[in-house]
């Protein structure tokens, strides 16, 4: 109402609530852990897959390849997703998500099971499986950006990088938990074997979606308006700040556009230079992710035993996984690292990094050179990602949040297996591409990336 009364008035009410960054350590830490076990599933199977695929008897790159649909169904999803759930609420859209995860990493288990048995050929086992893993590319895919929209609109601009590292991070400590898990699953009860690790990431998942159901509030918009909501009683004073926060974004207190903002482009300028970034630089940590497991086989000569690949691919994985927690836990909090600093301090370090693995011949340089790289990406992806969220305004992070997944995506849906085939020509061709990779990203962000106190200032 135009009379209401000014001390009842619900803009400010909202703004500071939102600007707060107040979302309690409860609710952080139930995102945090649905980001964090399906970093873990999908770093455990990483970690199996090498050895599966030899004993299969299939050649490296059509193992690369039968990620190859997942990750392009995730690539076309992951937006549609992060605008429903702009509609729908961001609990929703994880819960869609850990469903997905759940569904896929049991057919898959079970399909691999079959191959491994000798019930299914080769050819068919990785046809089914990648029919199967699309389960996590086409649902799989509602809950990182619903994870990401959910901190990023409830965190100040000054602190998002920050805040985004502590999601981004849980995918660090995913790749260290989901190795270090997976040989202890390689079990032989019931015949699992190799395919234990599907089955028991998925039971932790259906855990992690029934703590979700009990602990987060919903935050399904009650009514769909359009344009400025107009404020008819004003929130109740005994509100806290998170519930404030939460009838903000599903449309119960005013001071937010609750319809739909214009669909955010993938060529709007105001992210087109995040865009090209992480294009550049999520298709070299792609090919680096693709071919470390296998190289790991080869320069210790474990092909004929790939039972016992299993471990050191995992160890490797750990290491790099270890980095990455120290570049977001430690570093980017540490130095306050805005998003260009972290992206260019980033894609430089991860080049190093590569150059030294291409170079290991022995596990402790392979997991060096690995842990290097994966330091120098867990910069860059923060920084990216935070930048794309700090160039829109806060009524599209939900769309900005999608844009960011299906990058990620993107990324894997040949970059994987085109590292693969050209490890199998040439080590440094394939090292090569990805360093130079790198470095195109560190000239392009020199040049292109906005500056982070223009990006960090508070706006209206």
């Amino acid at each position: 109402m135009a009379d209401a009364d000014p001390s009842r008035d619900s803009i400010p009410r909202t703004e500071n609530a939102s600007a707060s960054g107040a979302i309690s350590n409860g609710r952080m830490a139930l995102l945090f852990t649905v980001m964090l076990v399906t970093a873990a599933g999908n770093t455990a199977m990483q970690s199996v897959m090498p050895s599966i695929g030899t004993a299969l008897e299939v050649s490296d790159v059509w193992i690369s390849l039968a990620f190859s649909w997942s990750a392009l169904l995730w690539v076309v999803c992951a937006p549609i997703w992060a605008r429903r759930s702009d509609r729908r609420g961001r609990k929703a859209m994880m819960s869609l998500g850990l469903v997905g995860f759940v569904a896929s990493m049991v057919i898959c288990g079970m399909v691999l099971w079959a191959g491994l048995a000798g019930w299914l050929g080769a050819f068919a086992t990785l046809i089914l499986f990648a029919a199967a893993r699309s389960l996590y590319g086409g649902f799989g895919s509602a809950a990182p950006p619903a994870v990401q929209a959910y901190v990023a609109s409830r965190t100040p601009r000054a602190e998002r990088t920050n805040a985004l590292s502590l999601i981004a991070s849980s995918f660090g400590l995913g790749t260290v938990i989901g190795p270090a898990l997976a040989p202890l699953m390689v079990l032989p009860f019931m015949g699992l074997g190799l395919t234990g690790p599907f089955i028991g990431f998925a039971l932790l998942g259906i855990v992690v979606l029934v703590l979700l159901h009990l602990q987060l509030p919903n935050d399904q918009p009650q009514f769909a308006a359009r344009g400025m909501a107009t404020s008819y009683s004003g929130p109740s004073e005994t509100l806290s700040e998170e519930e404030l926060e939460d009838e903000a974004e599903t449309g119960g207190v005013t001071g937010e556009m609750v319809g739909e903002p214009p669909r955010l482009k993938w060529t709007d300028p105001r992210i087109r230079a995040w865009i090209i970034a992480q294009l550049l630089g999520g298709h070299a940590q792609a090919m680096v992710l693709g071919i470390t497991g296998f190289l790991v086989l080869d320069r210790l000569a474990l092909r004929d035993t790939p039972a016992e690949g299993a471990g050191p691919v995992g160890l490797v994985l750990m290491a790099g996984a270890i980095a990455s927690l120290l570049a977001q836990w430690g570093i980017i909090p540490r130095f306050n690292l805005g998003p260009r600093a972290a992206t260019l301090a980033g894609v430089l370090t991860a080049a190093l990094g590569t150059a030294l693995l291409a170079a290991g011949t022995q596990l402790h340089v392979i997991a060096l050179g690995y842990a290097i790289a994966s330091l120098g990406f867990g910069l860059f992806r923060p920084g990216t990602t935070a930048g794309t969220s700090l160039a829109v305004t806060r009524a599209e992070q939900g769309q900005a949040s999608g844009v960011v997944a299906s990058l990620a995506g993107f990324s894997y849906i040949y970059a994987p297996a085109l590292g693969v085939w050209l490890y199998g020509y040439s080590d440094w061709g394939a090292f090569g591409l990805i360093i130079a990779l790198c470095l195109a990203v560190a000239v392009h962000g020199w040049r292109g990336l906005q500056a982070d106190e223009d990006l960090t200032t508070e706006r209206r």
